[in-house]
């Protein structure tokens, strides 16, 4: 049995803002798939969490990080855990709920305990049952309907940080309109690669433009990527202020990941593929 758990960043190909409940929560319609890029929890000697990596500079082990709020959530509070941090803080790649749900899973499978009710879960973050059930899906509600996906077409993305953090909440309250289309009901089915990419330019981000006006440099980061030869869509990652490049071969995103960083050496880059497509049944999560 491994004594780890890989959290892999997720990325919102689309993700359309279809309202909000009377609690405030708004309601989603998103495509989101999980790529080989992510950071790593693994269970460590003594207690605590410890946490290294490139990305682990400012970043708090104490208890509102959301891998010891998930270790508090299963009883766990007191077990040793190592977060090795490759994704970047409050990014739009769901790497704080990547972890949580990595602590979650790997908890459950190696002390025996159940999962906590969904509606604990989603306490942790909308994000967290999405990245807890770690396979390619559509999610709706606010976060908890998750639908699977047929199987997709190659597919690498590069990904890009300008090294800019955004408040989600204060991107939802930028947000002009919340009763915006979903996508539609019936997903198609994806021939390959450009068709995937032809209907994926249809869709939208409802959040990119408000995230936009808040850091204009995702504006520039959009360019940036839409200028590399091959790149099909340039979009933001959920509330940003990580954008992705759609490109059909990896010698393409390798390539312009390549020239994105030597053009901008600040930025954060990665070149990645989506994960293998995974068969089991999607449980639908309810609260």
């Amino acid at each position: 049995m491994t004594t780890g758990e890989d959290a892999p960043a997720k990325v919102n190909l689309s993700l359309h803002v279809t309202g909000r409940r009377a609690d405030g929560y708004h309601l989603l319609d998103s495509l989101v798939v999980f790529t080989s890029a992510g950071d790593r929890l693994d269970m460590a000697a003594g207690t605590g969490l410890r946490i290294s990596g490139p990305e682990a500079s400012g970043l708090s082990a104490g208890p509102d990080n959301l891998v010891t709020r998930a270790a508090a959530l299963m009883g766990m509070q007191e077990i040793g855990l190592h977060l090795s941090k490759a994704l970047p803080v409050a990014s739009g790649i769901g790497g704080g709920s990547a972890d949580a749900a990595a602590a979650l899973r790997l908890l459950a499978r190696t002390c025996g305990k159940p999962l906590p009710p969904m509606a604990d879960i989603l306490a942790l973050g909308a994000d967290v049952p999405v990245c807890l059930a770690g396979r390619h899906c559509r999610m709706q509600g606010i976060g908890e309907v998750l639908d699977p996906l047929p199987p997709l077409p190659p597919v690498w993305l590069v990904l890009v940080n300008p090294r800019v953090q955004i408040s989600t909440p204060q991107v939802f309250r930028t947000l002009p309109c919340r009763d915006n289309a979903p996508m539609q009901a019936t997903l198609p089915q994806w021939r390959d690669t450009p068709a995937f990419a032809a209907w994926l330019r249809d869709q939208r981000n409802d959040l990119e433009s408000p995230a936009r006006a808040l850091a204009p440099v995702i504006s520039q980061v959009l360019r940036v990527l839409a200028a590399q030869p091959e790149c099909a869509l340039a979009r933001m990652s959920g509330s940003g202020a990580t954008c992705f490049g759609f490109f059909a071969t990896e010698m393409a995103a390798s390539l312009a990941a390549q020239a994105v960083q030597a053009s901008h050496p600040d930025w954060w880059v990665r070149a990645t593929g989506i994960l293998p497509h995974r068969s089991d049944q999607l449980t639908r999560a309810t609260t």
